[in-house]
């Protein structure tokens, strides 16, 4: 059987019907990405990659096992530690590599069985930031034109001078404003987000977090 490409191309644009495309490369994610693309390197045939909730994790861990037909355990702090054990052996025997997605990486990640911990301690860890100034004005973008709404420039750098920057933040933002919206039947701008994001209580009515 042939065996797949060490290194892959994983789509990035966005808007694409594909749910992988969805994946936004930029410094927060950059480490990540090309941890995923240089799979050969890697010292044993297993991952462990970390990053804030809705960062797209799980998103680029399931674009790469799809493409080399590797195993992938998400949340993989909530699986049963003998079946990790025995997923990350099988991943060294038949070169198929296994990537676990989870929140906390160990030591924070307790792992109370033996045989897992020391393998896991020799297993590589990628790790995707929180967000720069870059991906979260291209992540609100990509929220708003999931609504078939469009962000003036002026109304985006308001938004991202003035809230903090996190993942889910960007949700709340694009959710408030487009409820706001809807209910007054306003146009996306700069008076109608700014509105929105005081009366939502993301800023105060001065326009500070």
């Amino acid at each position: 059987m042939k065996r797949p490409a060490d290194q892959i191309a994983l789509p990035l644009d966005w808007p694409q019907a594909r749910d992988h495309s969805r994946f936004i490369l930029s410094d927060a994610n950059r480490e990540a990405y090309e941890h995923f693309r240089a799979w050969s390197l890697w010292p044993v045939k297993a991952t462990i990659l970390t990053g804030p909730p809705r960062s797209g994790r799980s998103l680029l861990a399931r674009t790469f096992v799809e493409r080399v037909h590797g195993r992938l355990y998400d949340r993989a702090e909530r699986h049963n530690e003998a079946e990790l054990f025995h997923a990350w052996n099988a991943a060294q025997d038949d070169g198929r590599p296994l990537v676990m997605v989870v929140d906390e990486v160990p030591p924070q990640w307790e792992v109370a069985l033996p045989d897992l911990r020391t393998r896991l301690a020799i297993t590589p860890i990628a790790r995707i930031q929180l967000p720069d100034d870059e991906l979260f004005r291209s992540l609100i973008r990509l929220l708003f034109a999931d609504r078939g709404m469009h962000i003036p420039e002026e109304a985006l750098r308001y938004v991202s001078q003035r809230v903090e920057r996190s993942y889910w933040t960007a949700e709340r933002v694009v959710d408030a404003i487009d409820r706001f919206a809807i209910a007054e039947r306003a146009r996306l701008t700069l008076p109608t987000v700014r509105r929105a994001l005081a009366e939502g209580g993301i800023i105060d009515s001065r326009g500070a977090a």
